[in-house]
């Protein structure tokens, strides 16, 4: 779903392209890449892998014992830029402290990227950063009550085309794991204008979440609430979340 503008021949850098390729073929599960392993990930010949993987060994973004390669911390610097750069997190965050006072619990910005959210923004007490997202977390969608609510502003046809051949993780015993089951999901949250999800990545935790738009009409992410269920109901929860995320909404529109 992430949109890209053509770009001339002349203004292609492959080397760039293909450098960061492999810095993102490292993850959860393959936390050090061989060469071999890392040109196999990345589609790019062991030679050239080695090459660049021994570029970034020299400019301090990877480690290696001359046989495995592993990103350093440095890496993080590329993704803390855009939080101290972009407008978008610093905008959100006064709503969030808000949010997060006034529910007692963790109120999150994250917007889409491919098939995944990202929560850019957040703000809890220290009672609740246990429950829910670190910030700079990636996700599936469909596991996320921000992701669900940015589907839900999709037309049918995207929404077919992004749960077609997808596999879904159970996160708990409640995750929705079916194509079946995550389509309600969007379905309910098209129709009612906000996104509800319980006990998906974590039990006992309800999710509630609003897309948020630009004047010009554009959903640029979603603002949403990570609460406790405790006793509460879900209708209870809604009823006293939405206006607060609505109002959240509203504010950013005139932002944006």
């Amino acid at each position: 779903m992430t949109d890209h503008r053509p770009l001339s021949r002349k203004d292609w850098i492959a080397g760039l392209e293909k450098g960061l390729q492999i810095i993102e073929a490292f993850n959860d599960t393959h936390p050090r890449l061989t060469a071999s392993t890392a040109a196999r990930r990345t589609g790019i010949t062991r030679t050239a892998t080695r090459r660049y993987l021994r570029t970034l060994e020299y400019l301090g973004y990877v480690q290696s014992d001359g046989h495995l390669f592993w990103l350093t911390p440095r890496v993080l610097r590329l993704g803390w830029s855009y939080f101290d750069s972009a407008r978008l997190p610093r905008a959100v965050q006064p709503h969030l402290q808000k949010l997060s006072l006034a529910l007692g619990g963790a109120a999150y910005f994250a917007v889409m990227d491919e098939s995944d959210v990202v929560f850019v923004a957040r703000d809890g007490s220290n009672l609740v950063q246990n429950v829910g997202f670190v910030l700079g977390a990636r996700v599936i969608a469909s596991s996320a009550v921000a992701g669900i609510a940015i589907l839900s502003t999709q037309s049918r046809e995207e929404v077919d085309q992004w749960l077609k051949g997808r596999k879904f993780i159970p996160y708990s015993p409640f995750t929705a794991t079916t194509e079946e089951a995550v389509r309600q999901l969007i379905d309910s949250a098209r129709a009612n204008g906000y996104a509800l999800l319980e006990q998906q990545v974590a039990q006992r935790v309800r999710g509630i979440a609003v897309p948020v738009r630009t004047h010009h009409g554009e959903v640029v992410g979603a603002i949403s609430v990570s609460l406790p269920m405790g006793n509460e109901s879900a209708e209870k929860a809604v009823a006293r979340s939405l206006p607060l995320l609505r109002e959240a909404e509203y504010a950013l529109l005139v932002a944006f």
